[in-house]
């Protein structure tokens, strides 16, 4: 029987994920999800890019400073500047502090973006190497562009950086361009050309621009690679990254023809991708293999006579082993303080005794307006509460006319830095009334871009979930809010928007 691998799982959902359009997330934001991870049982956070901003720098250090079980890695271009910007941020992770640094290898990057001859490249490669090892054991280098590479040229500089110390080396498909079976020869011709290679574990980084990311990973540990790159929910920069939960299923569902296996805790899987869907506001679509709403629905009748008779026929995998569980009545307006802590608590949430009270008055308050108090709701109640973060733009109330024969009529009072401001106006609708006028008082210049409605459960008394996307300038960002009031939901999500964009407009004003 031939021996089983265990592939490394490297998450980059704080780094790479982070990079998805409007899912910039805050320091607090990027904790939460990091612990989420350790209950996954990663084998390496990649926590951000510490020289991107100071609030990317102060999340890499709280992140190497909190979390005891993963390696934690933060990313550098192959520049000795923001090299030592990271280590100053990742020291505290002693020996689990990762340091990744990386330099495009191909020709049209070298020509267009780097401007700079392939030996320039390969020094700034052993340098970049040289410098991180001079901090710590625990380097990976990457070859930017790998798959577009001159692979004689790529076999050098991996050769190279061994050398001088690399101990993980990362083959990524920056631009999603490659397929299966060239990405399997890519890897093995390191593995029959690169003299020292077996000096370090081979590591995949995988985008999914033609929907091949997950099938590319899993070429590329047949051919040798020994560390997978991927993200939650397969978020990332265009159309995202290989997806965790997909990749780890298939080698666990079908572990009788592929002989590796991870360390990932599977039950955790369901939590970290609504933990992450409900930090971002970026939900999956409801047929996403593993973690979708669809993922384990059967409504096809030929299909419930067969689960009926035994769930193996149309199910290749347990709900359970995913972390999945039923959607039962969990609390209702007579539960206690204690009772609703307790289930935070099953559902993965660790908060403070603040947030707990704030978020106890809201459930109590649905408690009374909802029959049924589900998983969802509570999910949507400790969003609220608890991902606000800076909120330069906070709501009071309001007030809304409208029917068929009136023109609505928003009425809306919010505080701006604490101080309390009005106004009221007209729309082609009760949200469109509303939006305008909170775009009044905030004199903001966001575009909306993006405007969804879903009901979290079903019913009529169902809390409705709104979610915005602004944009201004190159900085875009995702709103939430939910109320089963439609209406104040939309307001909750345009004002947590434009909350996040101001924030996010600080965060990078401080490293200019």
């Amino acid at each position: 029987m031939a021996k089983t691998t265990i592939i490394r799982i490297f998450d980059t959902t704080l780094r790479d994920g982070e990079q998805s359009p409007g899912a910039s997330m805050n320091i607090d934001e990027k904790l939460r999800i990091a612990k989420q991870l350790e209950k996954l049982n990663v084998d390496v956070i990649e926590a951000g890019f510490p020289i991107a901003s100071q609030g990317d720098f102060e999340a890499v250090r709280k992140i190497a400073q909190t979390i005891k079980g993963p390696d934690i890695a933060g990313l550098c271009r192959a520049q000795l500047k923001d090299i030592d910007r990271g280590w100053e941020a990742l020291q505290y992770a002693g020996e689990r502090g990762r340091i990744h640094t990386f330099i495009a290898t191909s020709d049209i990057h070298m020509k267009y973006k780097l401007k700079m001859k392939p030996a320039e490249v390969l020094d700034a490669a052993v340098k970049a190497v040289k410098r991180a090892k001079s901090y710590t054991s625990n380097v990976e280098f990457s070859c930017e562009d790998a798959v577009r590479s001159n692979l004689k040229f790529m076999a050098e500089v991996v050769g190279s950086v061994i050398d001088a110390g690399a101990t993980v080396v990362n083959i990524p498909d920056t631009v999603g361009y490659t397929i299966p079976f060239e990405y399997y020869n890519i890897i093995r011709y390191l593995k029959e050309n690169v003299a020292n290679i077996d000096d370090a574990i081979i590591s995949v980084h995988c985008h999914n621009d033609l929907g091949l990311a997950v099938a590319n990973s899993i070429s590329a540990i047949q051919a040798g690679a020994e560390q997978v790159e991927c993200t939650i929910n397969g978020i990332g920069e265009r159309a995202g990254n290989c997806s965790l939960e997909e990749f780890v299923m298939i080698l666990k569902t079908r572990s009788d023809i592929l002989n590796f296996k991870t360390n990932i805790v599977t039950e955790q899987l369901t939590p970290a991708s609504r933990l992450l869907s409900t930090v971002t506001g970026i939900h999956v679509q409801p047929n996403k293999a593993i973690v979708g709403a669809n993922a384990f629905a059967h409504e096809a009748g030929i299909h419930q006579h067969g689960m009926l008779m035994d769930k193996s026929t149309y199910e290749i995998m347990t709900p359970e082993s995913v972390g999945l569980k039923n959607n039962i009545l969990v609390l209702g307006k007579h539960s206690g303080r204690h009772a609703f802590k307790n289930r935070l608590q099953e559902l993965g949430y660790e908060i403070d005794d603040e947030i707990l009270n704030k978020a106890f008055i809201r459930f109590k308050a649905l408690a009374d307006l909802k029959k049924e108090i589900f998983d969802e709701d509570l999910d949507a109640i400790v969003a609220d509460e608890t991902y606000k973060g800076d909120e330069k733009y906070k709501l009071s109330h309001i007030t809304v006319t409208c029917g068929s024969f009136a023109v609505a009529t928003a009425t809306v009072q919010m505080e701006i830095d604490d101080h309390p401001v009005r106004t009221a106006e007209l729309g082609d609708g009760p949200v469109d009334a509303t939006m305008k006028a909170i775009e009044k008082l905030s004199k903001t210049k966001a575009k909306l871009q993006q405007y969804t409605v879903g009901s979290i459960t079903g019913g009529t008394d169902a809390i409705g979930e709104v979610t915005v996307r602004l944009t201004e300038g190159t900085n875009t960002v995702i709103g939430r809010g939910s109320s089963t009031d439609i209406i104040e939901a939309s307001a909750k999500a345009y004002i947590n928007a434009l909350n996040r964009l101001h924030s996010k407009k600080e965060r990078y004003s401080e490293s200019v």
